[in-house]
C-alpha cells in the first residue's frame, strides 16, 4: 500500500533537502513516521525531501505511487500538445505564497542513508564496475545522499526525475554540538562579570545540506587543519575582470579518437574503449566510459566550488550501436576539452593519472587510483588549499559579492530555462527534418516522375528532352529530402550535444552557490554577535577571512563559465551557419541543374 498524502497549505522550500509544495498536491511518503515535525516524500514533480508534516494531511487509502516522469530521446515523436517545461512555472516566476498558519519545524539531522558509496554509478551500463575494480579498497565508502535541494532547478539536471542527483558526501562529518549557547536568554558568564566572548556561530542541522556535505560550515568555522603542500595549492588571482583561476602554465589538449570493441575473458565480456591523445606527451592511451566514470566520481567529490561537467548519459541497451558509440564519443570530446580547459581540473592529480597512466599497467593504474581516493584534501581541508590575493586591494566587499553571485544565479536560471526550449525546438526541427520534410520533398519527386511517365506515352520525338527534364526534377526532389534527413547529423546534434553539456555545468551552480550563501550567513551571524557583545572582532574576522576564500573561489568559478561560454556558443554557432549555408548551397545547386535540363526542350 502506498502511502500518500495532500498538500493543505503551500510551502516554498528554503533549504537543501527540502521540496516545495502546492495546496491540494498528492505526494508520495516515504513514512508515515514523522522526525521532529518533518515528512520525506516525492512531490507531483518528482522531487525528493523534506517538508513540514504540518503543512499536509495523510491519506489513508491505499494507492499506486505516481510513475517517475520518462526521459525523451532525441528526434523522438513528441505529443500533439507541444512542449511542456520540466520546470514548475513557479519556479521561474513569482514565488508561491506561504501561508501563515501552520510553523514549519526546524531542520533536523536526518539518519545515515541506507546505501553506501562516495560515488555510485548507474547499473544496466555497459561499463559496470566489474572484475578488475574489484581489489580491496583502502578508503572508507561515504554515505550517498539523493538530493533533490534545489527546487529552481529541477530542469537542470540529467536523465531521471529532473532534481533528483546523487550528491557525494564528505570525510567532514561534524558534530551538531549543543545549541543552548545560541538561545537569547543562555549567555554564558565570564568569570569577570558580563556575558562576552560566549557565542557560537550556529550550525545547520540539516546534514543534507550541500553547505555541511562539502565541509564549507566546518571550514568557515576554523575547524579545518591540514598540511597543505605547493602543489596542492589552488591560486585565484585578480584579473581586468575581478577574480579568476591562475591560468595553468603548461595548457594542452587532448582528442578522443578510434573507439573499438575490445572483449575479456575469452570473449564473455565485451566493453568500448576510446583511445586518448594528450598533446603534451604524445603518448596514447585507452580508457574505457567506466574510468570516465570513476574519474567524474572523483573530481565532483573534491571540488565542491568547481563545475565538474557531466559525462554524457549511460545506456544499458544498443550501447554498441554505431550512432549510439558515435554520439558518447562527440560528447566524451566536449567533457574532455572542458576538463582540459579548466585550470584548476587540467592540473588535478586524478586526472593526470587517468590521462597518462599506460593501459597495460594495471599495477600503476591501481596505485594512482587509490593515492585519489585516500586524498586528504577533501571536504573542509579542500578550502585551505585555496590561495588568495592579500592587501587592501584585495579584500571583497560582501554585499558586492552577494549581488554578483544572486546576479549569477538569475541568469543560470534563465539559461537554463532557455537551453531546454531551444534543445526541445531544434529536436522537433530534426526531427522533422529526418521524417516530415524527407517525406514530403519526395512525394513531390514522385509526382514529377509521375507526369513525366505520363507525358512519355505520346510517343512524340520533340517532346523526349521534356520528358528528360521532368523526370530529374523528380530525382532533384528527391535528393533534396535526403539533404534533409542528413543535415541534423552536421548542424542540429552539434548543438544539442553543446547544450546537454552546459545543462551539466548549470545543474552543478545550485550547490556551489549554496556554498558561498551559507558562508555568507555564517558571517553575517558572527557580525551580529559581535554588535550584540558576544563574540571578540577577532574570531569574526577569521570567519570573514575564510568566507573570502570561499568567495573569492566561486567568483573565479563564475569567471571561467562565462569565458568558455562565449568561446562555446561563438564557435559553435559559426559551424552551425557555415553548415546551414553549406546545406541551402547544395539545394541551390541541385535546383539549378533540373532548371539548365529545360534548356534544350
Amino acid at each position: 500500500m502506498a502511502l500518500r498524502a495532500r498538500a493543505l497549505y503551500d510551502f516554498r522550500s528554503e533549504n537543501p533537502g527540502e521540496i516545495s509544495l502546492r495546496e491540494h498536491e498528492v505526494l508520495s511518503l516515504c513514512s508515515e513516521q514523522d522526525i521532529e515535525g518533518w515528512l520525506e516524500g516525492v512531490n507531483s514533480h518528482g522531487d525528493r525531501g523534506l517538508f513540514p508534516a504540518s503543512y499536509v494531511q495523510v491519506i489513508r487509502a491505499p494507492a499506486a505511487e505516481p510513475p517517475a516522469p520518462a526521459a525523451g530521446a532525441r528526434y523522438a515523436n513528441l505529443p500533439p500538445g507541444g512542449f511542456e517545461p520540466l520546470v514548475p512555472p513557479a519556479a521561474f516566476s513569482a514565488p508561491v505564497q506561504q501561508l501563515p498558519p501552520p510553523a514549519a519545524a526546524e531542520p533536523f539531522q536526518l539518519p545515515p542513508a541506507p546505501y553506501s558509496g562516495s560515488y555510485q554509478p548507474g547499473q544496466g551500463s555497459d561499463d559496470d564496475w566489474d572484475d578488475d575494480w574489484d581489489d580491496t579498497s583502502t578508503v572508507a565508502d561515504e554515505p550517498g545522499v539523493l538530493d533533490s535541494s534545489y527546487p529552481d532547478y529541477d530542469a537542470a539536471g540529467g536523465g531521471g526525475p529532473a532534481s533528483a542527483r546523487y550528491r557525494l558526501s564528505t570525510r567532514s562529518d561534524l558534530s551538531l554540538g549543543s545549541r543552548n549557547s545560541q538561545q537569547p536568554g543562555h549567555p554564558h558568564h565570564h568569570p569577570g562579570g558580563g556575558a562576552k566572548s560566549s557565542a557560537t556561530v550556529s550550525r545547520n542541522l540539516n546534514r543534507f545540506s550541500t553547505f555541511v556535505k562539502s565541509g564549507g560550515e566546518a571550514f568557515v568555522l576554523g575547524e579545518a587543519s591540514g598540511f597543505v603542500k605547493d602543489g596542492d595549492k589552488l591560486c585565484v588571482v585578480l584579473g581586468p575582470w575581478g577574480p579568476e583561476w591562475q591560468e595553468n602554465p603548461y595548457p594542452f589538449q587532448c582528442s578522443i579518437e578510434d573507439p573499438t570493441k575490445q572483449t575479456k575473458f575469452k570473449g564473455m565480456k565485451s566493453y568500448i574503449a576510446y583511445k586518448l591523445v594528450p598533446s603534451h606527451t604524445g603518448q596514447q592511451v585507452h580508457r574505457r566510459y567506466k574510468h570516465f566514470d570513476w574519474l567524474y566520481g572523483r573530481l565532483a567529490e573534491k571540488f565542491p566550488v568547481i563545475s565538474v561537467p557531466h559525462l554524457p548519459e549511460k545506456q544499458a541497451t544498443g550501447r554498441f550501436e554505431e550512432d549510439f558509440i558515435s554520439k558518447r564519443r562527440k560528447g566524451l570530446a566536449w567533457w574532455m576539452d572542458h576538463m582540459c580547459s579548466h585550470p584548476v581540473l587540467a592540473q588535478c592529480d586524478a586526472f593526470r593519472h587517468f590521462l597518462t597512466c599506460p593501459s597495460t599497467d594495471e599495477k600503476a593504474w591501481k596505485q594512482g587510483k587509490r593515492k585519489a581516493e585516500k586524498d586528504e584534501m577533501v571536504g573542509a581541508n579542500f578550502f585551505l588549499t585555496i590561495s588568495v590575493p592579500t592587501g587592501p586591494a584585495a579584500v571583497l566587499d560582501l554585499q558586492e559579492v552577494e549581488s554578483r553571485v544572486d546576479g549569477f544565479k538569475s541568469f543560470t536560471k534563465k539559461m537554463d530555462e532557455s537551453t531546454m526550449q531551444l534543445t526541445h525546438t531544434a529536436n522537433e526541427f530534426a526531427r522533422k527534418q529526418v521524417t516530415g520534410f524527407k517525406k514530403e520533398y519526395q512525394k513531390v519527386g514522385h509526382s514529377f516522375k509521375g507526369l513525366s511517365q505520363a507525358f512519355e506515352l505520346d510517343q512524340q520525338a520533340f517532346s523526349a528532352n521534356l520528358n528528360q527534364a521532368l523526370a530529374f526534377t523528380g530525382e532533384a526532389y528527391d535528393a533534396i529530402g535526403e539533404f534533409f534527413a542528413e543535415q541534423p547529423r552536421q548542424d542540429l546534434d552539434p548543438v544539442m550535444d553543446l547544450l546537454a553539456l552546459y545543462q551539466g555545468h548549470l545543474a552543478n551552480f545550485p550547490d556551489i552557490i549554496h556554498v558561498q550563501k551559507g558562508a555568507l550567513t555564517k558571517v553575517k551571524e558572527s557580525k551580529r554577535h559581535v554588535e550584540e557583545g558576544k563574540m571578540e572582532v577577532q574570531k569574526a574576522d577569521g570567519i570573514q577571512d575564510r568566507c573570502n576564500i570561499i568567495s573569492f573561489a566561486t567568483l573565479a568559478e563564475i569567471h571561467h563559465f562565462h569565458q568558455i561560454r562565449v568561446r562555446d556558443f561563438k564557435s559553435q554557432m559559426q559551424h552551425f551557419l557555415k553548415q546551414q549555408i553549406l546545406f541551402f548551397q547544395k539545394v541551390t545547386q541541385k535546383l539549378e541543374e533540373a532548371l539548365h535540363k529545360y534548356d534544350s526542350v
